[in-house]
């Protein structure tokens, strides 16, 4: 083979190459294409923004389930509180104005004074007898004044 005739092979062959690597791209999106491709996006997007929104409601409603668990509790330690205090007006020798009565989880805590140890011993099982107390924290003190 002479010069020319590998200088045209080497010309066809890279003109073969070239034709070769511009039909292995690929061609511009169609119209369809891109509304397709529009479309997939939206419904990602609306999918990640369901699962935000499911996932904010869940916290929401754990939020409101809490509070309101904290909101039943503190009305039976109120009912509580006021149950001990009429059991404690109830009793001659105890001094329901004098004595404090506080509920906290349904634990009753006294304070203040009581005449006698009797009188003292008598305002816890008062207390104790409270339907929905699950301890008493007697407190009181015996000062005769009473």
């Amino acid at each position: 083979m002479n010069k020319t005739q590998r200088t045209l092979s080497l010309l066809a062959l890279s003109t073969a190459a070239f034709m070769l690597a511009a039909c292995d791209q690929s061609a511009p999106p169609t119209a369809g294409d891109r509304v397709d491709a529009g479309i997939e996006r939206t419904q990602e997007a609306a999918g990640e923004a369901k699962r935000d929104a499911q996932a904010a409601g869940n916290e929401i409603q754990q939020e409101a389930s809490q509070a309101g668990a904290a909101m039943s509790d503190g009305a039976a330690d109120m009912t509580i509180t006021a149950k001990v205090k009429t059991a404690l007006a109830g009793d001659d020798q105890l001094s329901a104005l004098a004595i404090e009565v506080d509920t906290t989880n349904k634990v009753v805590t006294l304070t203040g004074p009581a005449p006698t140890q009797g009188a003292l011993d008598r305002a816890s099982s008062l207390a104790q007898a409270v339907d929905g107390v699950t301890e008493v924290k007697n407190l009181l003190i015996v000062d005769g004044k009473s």
